[in-house]
């Protein structure tokens, strides 16, 4: 799986944030989500301080707040939930804009959005930095059980082949008068899934003979986890952000 093997998310740099090893973001991702999953929803200026370590590590990362605002309208069913909540909710109502919303539903509405926009950004700032190899380098190199990775690896490597073998297919059936826009064809479109399937089952069999054939002893080879591995000094600098927001966390639970 050579280095070209990129995502729609990443995006071409060498900020400081890119040269970081995977791992170091990774974990560094995790424990600001959870800190901000800890932090009690009344604690607005601890939401604020979240939003300012973000911007910061986009700034650093040389990520537009264009492209992270339009990437993180995939919460947006969960922004819709959210804004149902104070009409949904029980308990006692408060008068906003002529309009009476439960108190505690404005409150779990705020706490969704906050958090979940606040965990969608910190992954799309790991998505834009890193490359799908680079992720499944570093889960490989936090010890993540080898079986998933080894998984996610021949799944991003063979999805371009797997969709330009149905792009193929498709194409020869409208060349044999197909049309999948109407619904009684709709059986041959199933038929043609079900060929992508076998097809797909004995590509990846040939593929697993030739791997062994090769050397391959089930595990993801060696220089992976040694070539590039985080030194303690970038292990220092990519602490900075999850010592905050644990810090901010730990604050707003003790003053709330």
């Amino acid at each position: 799986m050579g280095a070209g093997h990129g995502h729609v998310l990443y995006r071409e740099s060498d900020s400081p944030v890119h040269r970081l090893p995977p791992e170091v973001k990774i974990v560094a991702m995790v424990v600001f989500t959870l800190a901000v999953v800890a932090t009690p929803r009344e604690a607005f200026w601890a939401f604020g301080a979240y939003a300012v370590l973000v911007a910061v590590v986009a700034a650093l990362a040389r990520v537009g707040p264009r492209w992270l605002l339009s990437r993180a309208l995939i919460e947006l069913p969960f922004v819709l939930f959210a804004v149902a909540l104070p009409f949904l909710g029980s308990g006692d109502r408060v008068e906003v804009l002529g309009l009476r919303l439960s108190e505690d539903g404005l409150h779990g509405a705020w706490n969704i959005l906050a958090k979940g926009t606040l965990g969608v950004l910190a992954s799309l700032l790991l998505a834009a930095t890193t490359t799908t190899r680079d992720l499944i380098v570093g889960l490989d190199r936090l010890h993540c059980p080898q079986v998933l990775t080894q998984i996610a690896t021949f799944m991003l490597r063979y999805l371009d082949v797997l969709v330009g073998e149905a792009r193929r297919m498709r194409v020869a059936r409208i060349s044999r008068g197909d049309d999948p826009r109407f619904l009684w064809q709709l059986r041959g479109f199933a038929a043609g899934i079900g060929a992508l399937f076998l097809r797909a089952f004995e590509r990846g069999e040939r593929v697993y003979l030739a791997m062994l054939s090769r050397g391959y002893t089930g595990r993801m080879p060696a220089m992976w986890q040694g070539e590039g591995a985080a030194s303690a000094g970038q292990w220092l600098v990519a602490a900075t952000v999850p010592v905050l927001a644990a810090s901010i966390a730990a604050t707003a639970v003790v003053l709330s």
